[in-house]
């Protein structure tokens, strides 16, 4: 979906009850996306966003249908300003004492910094999954150091859905909701602007985010390895665009693997990163 397609005002149904509520920012460089998971009434949001873009999120989540007061979790995968920002805005707004955060014990203890006032729950003390009163699951896979300790993705059992948290991210000053990745983009040497959507090359900036971002090739292949377990019919990072074709999974996860150094990795072989 192009950046002109796209209502700031509204949200939009990538998945059956996934909202992708985001702002739509071409000129941003790294795009943010929340997302809100709505079942029978109950409502879980991902990586709620940072403070500018909260008038943005919740407008978003009210036009959807959803009565703040209804979303009783709130997701972190790690602890970043761009994800936990809004905390004490969201807190204000959805006024639930039922309200509780997930996060990973790693992340819970900065994730306390935004806001105290919401019980902290831990992945590892659940069992690693969420379930709604439906039986409807969001399963928690730790993806160790990709990039922070504590760093996990969400996988919903429902849609097929993969919350990818940081992996699959892109640096792109031509954004778009959806990602234009094909199996040639493998072999493809350009690394500037793509030859046939003739926009900046998306698998370039996945390529710089991810070297950039990953402290350690080890923790980015094992967290590429968890992930190619899973049944996967979308992936829906936290950075970049929605990742939907099994063609455009399959290159996004070769491109990543193939890659011989990220992060400190880099410093090591004396590359520049």
């Amino acid at each position: 979906m192009e950046i002109k397609d796209i209502n700031n005002d509204e949200a939009i149904e990538i998945a059956d009850g996934v909202y992708w509520v985001g702002l739509a920012d071409v000129n941003a460089g790294i795009n943010c996306n929340p997302y809100l998971i709505v079942d029978n009434g109950e409502a879980v949001i991902i990586d709620s966003g940072s403070r500018g873009d909260f008038a943005t999120v919740m407008l978003k989540i009210m036009r959807s249908g959803v009565n703040p007061k209804n979303i009783t979790r709130l997701v972190y995968q790690h602890y970043d300003p761009d994800l936990c920002g809004n905390i004490p805005h969201m807190e204000a707004m959805i006024e639930n004492e039922a309200l509780k955060i997930i996060s990973h014990r790693e992340n819970n203890v900065f994730i306390k910094y935004y806001s105290p006032k919401s019980e902290k729950i831990c992945i590892e003390e659940i069992g690693f999954y969420y379930e709604f009163s439906s039986g409807r699951r969001l399963n928690f896979i730790h993806t160790p150091y990709c990039h922070s300790a504590g760093s996990f993705v969400t996988y919903d059992t429902k849609t097929k859905t993969l919350f990818s948290s940081d992996i699959f991210g892109n640096y792109d000053t031509n954004w778009t909701l959806d990602s234009h990745i094909r199996g040639d983009c493998l072999q493809c040497k350009s690394g500037g602007e793509c030859v046939v959507t003739e926009r900046r090359c998306r698998v370039g900036g996945m390529v710089e985010f991810h070297r950039c971002l990953m402290p350690s090739t080890k923790a980015l292949k094992h967290a590429l390895s968890c992930i190619e377990q899973l049944d996967i019919s979308l992936i829906a990072p936290q950075h970049g665009s929605l990742i939907r074709s099994d063609e455009s999974r399959k290159t996004a996860i070769a491109v990543l693997k193939s890659l011989p150094c990220v992060g400190f990795d880099c410093m090591v072989l004396g590359e520049e990163i």
